[in-house]
């Protein structure tokens, strides 16, 4: 008997410790992708304030790359044409928290007390100890190069404490394109494990 208990405490453990592992985003994704199209090669389009901050969307490029990997692209050869254009955004926002969000948010209670042989109303105030949010999103778009139609749009949304912020956006830009090429219902939870 205790050695099932401790197994089925060691298991729950391992259950707490994947989940501490994993990255849960909202997705959506949109586009037209054409029929039987490969994904083929890619090269990355930085938008003017990217360009600005070129080593800003130097890292950034770099978190998606893996995913778009994953997804069937190839980086586009030295001097080659791509098939078509990526640009990728990401942005890290912390929730600021109000006593408010609360409708208890003084954190106190109001009851009866009892002391031998004394009963009464008592009031209690409590402290009180909010942890930090953060909303992480990506968005990636693909477009073909020779005409720019967009082909496929899709973002990944997640709010969660504090995290590596590099893995957290690497996890989402594979979760926006965790169904691609095909859009998939709007919006849907898509669970991705970080790596070890």
């Amino acid at each position: 008997m205790i050695r099932r208990l401790v197994l089925a405490c060691g298991v729950a453990l391992l259950g707490g410790c994947a989940t501490m592992n994993t990255v849960v985003a909202d997705v959506n994704s949109f586009g037209e992708w054409p029929a039987g199209r490969a994904s083929g090669t890619y090269a990355f389009e930085r938008l003017p304030s990217q360009q600005a901050r070129a080593s800003d969307a130097d890292q950034l490029e770099q978190l998606a790359r893996p995913a778009l990997e994953k997804a069937g692209f190839k980086a586009v050869a030295a001097g080659q044409e791509p098939d078509v254009l990526v640009q990728v955004g990401a942005r890290i926002s912390q929730l600021a928290r109000s006593p408010w969000d609360d409708p208890l948010w003084w954190r106190g209670g109001f009851g009866w007390y009892r002391h031998g042989p004394w009963v009464g109303p008592a009031w209690s105030l409590s402290a009180r100890m909010d942890t930090l949010r953060y909303a992480r999103e990506a968005g990636v778009l693909i477009r073909d190069r020779n005409s720019g139609k967009p082909l496929y749009e899709a973002r990944a949304v997640n709010d969660s404490g504090p995290r590596d912020d590099a893995a957290v956006i690497g996890a989402l830009f594979e979760a926006a394109l965790a169904d691609f090429p095909r859009p998939a219902l709007n919006p849907r939870r898509v669970s991705v494990t970080l790596p070890s």
